[in-house]
């Protein structure tokens, strides 16, 4: 009995160990072909330092001040070791430490995904579903019509649209920005999520400018993710509705939406957590168009700001984050599915 349970115990570690290995040397490759095809791009960030007006003396010590006359192994090397000490170094854009920076503006983007999955998963969901109880009839065709939209339409294109049609025209959507003049720097900033803070604070005005200016945004961003996800329910659907088990309940009498909602959709569910896991990942890495059309000062925007100018210690930062992401939401379906299925344990 002991040995058996010091052979589980072992196999758990084991496992334990090999994936936070794997962890490690995806997190290594994705920082390491950053780095490298960052310092081959054709942008000096020397120049955005001392700008173009600066002589050839001043250029160099700058140029020997941030280490880039080393090999360029030796820079990774200290990079890495920098790193390993929490340092991720100064962004040239601001002059503050990248990390800060982070911490700054990631809120506006998590609070702007997170309404986008909402949206995503209410709309979604039952669209997938409904797809698949009706496969090849007219409304299968109208929710495989909306994918298709929602995958091939330019989300700045839509973005554009939208405020020309929903601010420009019709005066309801709050137009670029967080939140209106009025109210910017009003709110305490408590979690740096507006709608948050300005409820925590009782300030419904400024909560109400707040939910006006995101509301469209997230609407546009959560559409991919509406594609995405009824895509895959509606695959992982008819699979299901083929088993044997579903014409065992049809056979036995049960209503339509018993044997839709109760059986096949309840199956469904584990593999659902990871795709709407990884449709979060993929929203708060993707929100850089959407917050450049809408002037959101979010993480997508910064990591743009931060690569045009050659900012490498901040696209760094920002690819290193991530990579944290996905491998973190990738971790986490990994639990829920052994908590919501047994079978995987």
């Amino acid at each position: 009995m002991f040995a058996s349970n010091a052979s589980f115990f072992g196999t758990r570690m084991g496992g334990t160990s090999r994936r936070f290995g794997a962890v490690l040397m995806t997190l290594l490759g994705l920082l390491a072909m950053t780095f490298f095809i960052g310092r081959v791009m054709p942008l000096d960030p020397v120049l955005a330092v001392v700008g173009p007006d600066a002589d050839s003396s001043t250029y160099d010590q700058v140029y020997q001040a941030m280490g880039l006359d080393r090999p360029l192994l030796v820079q990774f090397g200290y990079y890495l070791r920098d790193l390993a000490q929490g340092n991720f170094g100064n962004a040239l854009l601001t002059g503050h430490p990248v990390i800060e920076d982070i911490a700054r503006v990631f809120p506006a983007t998590i609070e702007l995904a997170t309404l986008a999955i909402i949206f995503g998963v209410v709309i979604g969901l039952p669209l997938g579903v409904f797809a698949a109880a009706n496969q090849g009839r007219i409304g299968d065709h109208l929710a495989r019509v909306v994918t298709l939209f929602g995958y091939s339409t330019p989300i700045f294109w839509l973005g554009m649209m939208g405020l020309l049609v929903f601010y420009a025209w019709l005066g309801w959507a709050g137009g670029a920005g967080r939140i209106d003049l009025a109210y910017d720097g009003m709110v305490p900033s408590v979690t740096g999520m507006l709608l948050i803070d300005s409820a925590i604070a009782g300030d419904w005005e400024a909560f109400s400018s707040a939910l006006k200016h995101i509301l469209l945004p997230a609407l546009i961003l959560g559409l991919n993710s509406v594609a995405y996800i009824s895509r895959m329910t509606r695959s992982f659907m008819l699979e299901q509705l083929s088993q044997e088990y579903i014409l065992t309940a049809r056979v036995k009498g049960l209503s339509r939406r018993k044997v839709i909602w109760g059986h096949a959709f309840r199956n469904i569910l584990v593999q659902l957590l990871t795709v709407v896991a990884l449709a979060y990942g993929s929203l708060l890495e993707g929100a850089v168009l959407i917050e450049t059309v809408f002037a959101w000062p979010g993480f997508g925007q910064y990591l743009t700001s931060s690569l045009l100018l050659g900012d490498m210690n901040a696209v760094m930062g920002c690819v290193l984050v991530i990579g944290f992401i996905f491998v973190g939401l990738n971790l986490l379906s990994d639990a829920l599915y052994k908590v919501f299925d047994p079978r995987t344990r």
